[in-house]
């Protein structure tokens, strides 16, 4: 048996500041549901502005000695971190589709992929290399070092609640930085089940704080407070937009991971199966409700009335229901509301002349569920095509050259996430150079993974996570020029 079981998740809520767990200032509460049945699973400390404050300069004293300390003594730390999470996997996943829906499956992969960040930072802070620069001067050495740029805040998506965590924090902790984050209120205890075992692993008091309620209010603070040195979130460009401007009193250093479009081109020499395969992982995983899934599926004619027969075979096939029924690779949506919303971009597109294959309604297994849905005859007029769906409908638009395709797939504010299929080796690193996005997934629809670049250009964002570069947001370059020698 692990430290956590479903059966305590009551004792999962009270937030995580300096050590200790408690509760909000003014005893209030929010309410957490299970998005399979509408039921309420608990509560979490509805916390503001004050609380934050003491979160802040907690984390503040705490930066002093932690910043101090070997990246050796921080990795040793951090590895009992990633250690306790696999031993708790299967609670820790049951928490997560508790309260996030996904399914069973997903949720442990979810798991793995973000404790995978831990133990990848807890090396690479290792390798905070510098520099010795040639001087122009005899008697003169140019030294350049990177350092820790101080007390880190972090806001979190609600749609990957463990690894959306584990990637940033362990990021800032490996730095010498330590951490103020805030989770989505719609799936707290994820976090919080994080912070019990940051605890059980002995990281020190305040190097970790995890902080529930109000978004603006704690929003509002963290972006203020001139403490913040750095600002990581995951979420929507509009609330990305407004942190950037009230970052900017205080010069944060800023990681932004955005909205996205992502565009999944299939040449007609591609591996068909390959490509459906991918499609249908990259487009339903979590029912379509990640930043990085195929929003806009381009097909080359030649392959077009093939690829629809596989790929419509395959979505009517998909088990839905309750995460936990074995089998199951459809959860439902994170909540009514956005199943509604689906629902009210589905019938736009069908109003504006897009032909439903399968699909195009909420499900009977509950208000939160919506069913897989296929729309052709898609064109890039309709509103469907040019926003970020986040729910599971593949809209399907047919292409003839590769120009065109290329010019359809960069016609978008967005520039996160990319895919394209092709046997082709010239074409893969011509089309792979032209999109305009900041990851471009080859013969390949899964991206995501400690060693390479998160992010994205244009409007999705700024900043990298994973990888030497995501520890590099975490650091400032500092140059030292030594004299009289």
């Amino acid at each position: 048996m692990g430290i956590i079981t479903l059966l305590s998740l009551e004792n999962l809520n009270k937030c995580y500041i300096n050590g200790e767990f408690i509760d909000s200032l003014n005893g209030q509460k929010i309410e957490v549901f299970n998005p399979a049945n509408g039921e309420v699973i608990g509560t979490v400390p509805d916390m503001g502005k004050a609380e934050t404050e003491q979160a802040i300069s907690k984390a503040n004293l705490a930066f002093k000695g932690w910043s101090k300390l070997t990246a050796n003594i921080r990795a040793e730390f951090l590895i009992k971190w990633h250690d306790l999470i696999i031993e708790n996997i299967d609670e820790l996943a049951n928490i997560l589709t508790l309260e996030q829906g996904k399914p069973l499956a997903q949720s442990k992969g979810e798991i793995l992929n973000g404790v995978a960040f831990i133990k990848w930072f807890a090396e690479e802070g290792k390798r905070t290399y510098g520099d010795i620069v040639p001087s122009n001067h005899n008697g003169q050495r140019i030294h350049i070092i990177k350092q820790p740029i101080g007390v880190s805040a972090a806001i979190t998506p609600w749609n990957f609640p463990s690894s959306m965590i584990t990637r940033k924090a362990s990021a800032a902790m490996a730095a010498g930085c330590t951490i103020v984050l805030k989770p989505s209120e719609l799936t707290p205890f994820s976090a919080l089940a994080l912070a019990k075992l940051a605890d059980e692993a002995g990281i020190p008091k305040g190097v970790f704080n995890i902080i529930t309620g109000d978004a603006k209010e704690i929003g509002e603070e963290l972006t203020g407070n001139d403490i913040i040195r750095k600002l990581s979130f995951t979420g929507s460009t509009a609330i990305g937009k407004k942190l950037y401007q009230q970052s900017a009193n205080s010069i944060k250093k800023l990681s932004l991971e955005l909205g996205g479009n992502a565009p999944f081109i299939i040449f007609d020499d591609a591996n068909l199966n390959d490509a459906v395969d991918n499609a249908m992982a990259s487009k339903f995983r979590n029912s379509g409700q990640t930043c990085i899934c195929a929003n806009r599926i381009f097909v080359q004619s030649g392959i077009y009335d093939e690829f629809m027969e596989l790929f419509t075979s395959k979505v009517k096939a998909l088990p839905m229901g309750n995460g936990f029924d074995t089998g199951v690779e459809q959860g439902p949506m994170i909540n009514e509301q956005a199943a509604s919303n689906t629902a009210d971009k589905v019938k736009k597109a069908i109003e504006q002349g897009a032909e439903l294959i399968i699909g195009g309604q909420k499900s009977e297994h509950g208000d939160c569920f919506y069913e897989p849905t296929i729309l052709a005859n898609v064109n890039d007029k309709m509103d469907i095509v040019n926003a970020e769906i986040f729910g599971p409908v593949a809209p399907i638009i047919k292409f003839d050259s590769e120009d065109e395709v290329i010019e359809k797939a960069n016609d978008t504010e967005y520039g996160l996430a990319s895919y394209i299929f092709t046997n082709d080796l010239g074409r893969s690193i011509r089309v792979s150079e032209a999109l305009e996005y900041g990851m471009v997934g080859v013969n390949n629809g899964m991206l995501s993974t400690e060693q390479a670049p998160f992010g994205g250009i244009k409007q999705s964002g700024i900043g990298r996570e994973g990888s030497k570069y995501g520890l590099d947001d975490y650091l400032e370059i500092k140059y030292i020029s030594i004299g009289g020698i």
